[in-house]
């Protein structure tokens, strides 16, 4: 490759990550992992995490416990916590160029791959968001690219000492995979790459059966020493978390094993070449990679039939399969320019798919208008600047489809998307979000609660992210017993309903409250089905009567 083409990846790479990292807002995953980063600082328990005030075990520590350390050196900067995931989204693009190049031995595949893979607004989403799923999966493809070198380099003396060190650092990577989210990446990325495997020629393992094992030992000390010390140290505890995250597998959000058919759709623009690339006699008689692209669809479908046997299915789970299927859509790519070998039903292909994203991009000034510029949230300098571009684009993808140049088409997808995440991200948060919002955050200014502890009805559930937005633990308390009110007041209570209807009329005598206010927390505005009175809570200071005082 190009140094200036190497150039453009890196630079696609960093805007795709770390441009208007802190414009989305957060979610509950991200919540829980902030928190407990939180706790992890202001306790001092790196060891034994907690959220709110309860273990939190659920998770492997290792994302959490970067994102204390930002929090000691950054505290509350969503921006430095999502800079951690930026960096582990790079860490995972640049291992699957260097993995595809290896396999390929084709600089234009690894190109053409990382285009698409970056360009998936998943992989986007989630490379800005603090929590763990990008951590497991990007260690996880570092260790495959390592396992890969070290299964299939060659044995003579000065690569055999060379094995050692890339079976060493896929055990390495691997330990910190399972560090970040547990068996979650062995299983959806790893599982089915070794499948695919099978269908290639046997490596040579002369001299390799010791590194293999230390390469296994290095894995087990990295990932499983955390695991180690809680059962030596909370045995009770873990046994009551691997209960209740077991069920939850088997019980949580429990969906039929087709539930994923329509899992194209996660690769957004390149949905139309992904649904083709499953036709798989069809593209074993015609496609120029033939060796790549079976291993590729092999591995993403391996990936896609392993996550569908699991019960608990959600879509964000189909973020490890947008690599291989990257590498399915990249095989496409390049076999487009193979212009004086292509079939007639290529062309089509590439014709049909090229101006489908064209009407597609060419439709996208109403739509900003329409939810940008109405809303208040774009300004119609930018909107005449987005119309402009968006114009010049789509003529652009439609001369580079009728000219034939894929690759050039392929760059105008990713242009669009460095638009979009340089000027619209704001934007994109603010017009699906809740524009009457009144976030409990603002009780952080307000100088009569500072030094009081915060609460919540124990009979009640309290949704994580309102203690993220209020940045304190707010503990369970039962307020039907009096000697509990009586020993914790002065105190300021959470509440989804007035105080008169949280406490008994009794145990309210004895009381004096002052109402803070109430706040709605809901991302989704009112009209969405999302919209819950679990984020509509009221703040009241609780204090005893002055003339119980006396």
């Amino acid at each position: 490759m190009k140094k200036v083409h190497i150039f453009l990846l890196v630079v696609f790479s960093l805007i795709t990550f770390f441009a208007n990292r802190a414009a989305l807002p957060t979610d509950i995953m991200e919540s829980r992992n902030i928190v407990t980063a939180r706790e992890i600082v202001s306790d001092r328990c790196w060891l034994v995490p907690t959220m709110n005030g309860e273990l939190r075990l659920e998770k492997p520590p290792l994302p959490t416990w970067v994102a204390a350390g930002i929090e000691e050196v950054c505290p509350d900067n969503l921006a430095a916590q999502r800079t951690a995931a930026g960096v582990m989204g790079c860490v995972w693009t640049l291992y699957l160029f260097l993995l595809v190049r290896y396999i390929s031995r084709r600089d234009e595949l690894a190109a053409a791959t990382v285009l698409v893979y970056l360009t998936c607004y998943n992989v986007v989403l989630m490379g800005r968001s603090a929590t763990w799923d990008i951590y497991c999966h990007a260690f996880m493809m570092g260790a495959i690219y390592y396992l890969t070198r070290a299964l299939y380099d060659g044995t003579d003396e000065k690569k055999q000492r060379r094995n050692w060190q890339w079976f060493a650092l896929a055990g390495v990577f691997m330990g910190l995979s399972f560090l970040s989210k547990g068996p979650v990446s062995f299983y959806t990325l790893l599982l089915p790459y070794l499948i695919t495997l099978i269908g290639l020629p046997s490596p040579q393992m002369k001299g390799k059966w010791k590194p293999l094992f230390v390469m296994v030992v290095i894995t087990l000390a990295i990932g499983s020493w955390w695991y180690i010390y809680l059962l030596t140290e909370h045995p009770t505890e873990v046994s009551a978390v691997i209960h209740k995250e077991s069920g939850a597998w088997s019980n949580h959000n429990v969906r039929p094993w087709w539930y994923y058919w329509r899992f194209f759709l996660e690769m957004g623009a390149w949905a139309i070449l992904m649904v083709a690339a499953l036709v798989l006699p069809y593209w074993k008689r015609h496609i120029s990679l033939k060796r790549e692209y079976l291993f590729a669809i092999t591995w993403a479908i391996g990936s896609l039939i392993l996550l569908s046997l699991m019960p608990e299915k959600k879509t964000r789970y189909l973020l490890p399969s947008l690599a291989p299927c990257s590498m399915v859509v990249g095989c496409l790519i390049v076999h487009f320019t193979k212009t004086d070998k292509l079939d007639k039903v290529s062309k089509l292909l590439y014709i049909i798919n090229g101006l489908t994203i064209s009407v597609i991009v060419v439709a996208l000034p109403t739509l900003i208008y329409h939810f940008g510029v109405r809303s208040g949230m774009v300004s119609i300098r930018t909107d005449i600047v987005a119309t402009v571009f968006m114009l010049f684009l789509a003529g652009w993808l439609v001369w580079n489809t009728l000219q034939w140049h894929p690759f050039r088409f392929t760059a105008g997808i990713a242009g669009l998307f460095v638009f979009a995440e340089i000027f619209l991200l704001g934007a994109i948060g603010y017009t699906f979000g809740n524009h009457q919002a009144h976030s409990i955050s603002a009780v952080r200014t307000d100088k009569r609660v500072n030094s009081l502890p915060f609460y919540h009805n124990a009979a009640e559930p309290l949704r994580i992210e309102l203690v993220y937005e209020a940045n304190r633990k707010i503990l369970p308390l039962n307020l039907n017993d009096r000697q509990a009110v009586r020993a914790a007041m002065p105190f300021v209570l959470v509440s989804q309903h007035w105080t008169r209807e949280e406490i008994l009329p009794d145990i309210l005598s004895d009381i004096d409250t002052i109402s803070i206010g109430t706040f709605d927390d809901n991302k989704h505005p009112r009209s969405d089905s999302h919209y819950t009175s679990a984020f509509i809570n009221h703040v009241t200071i609780l204090k005893q009567k002055e003339n119980e005082q006396n």
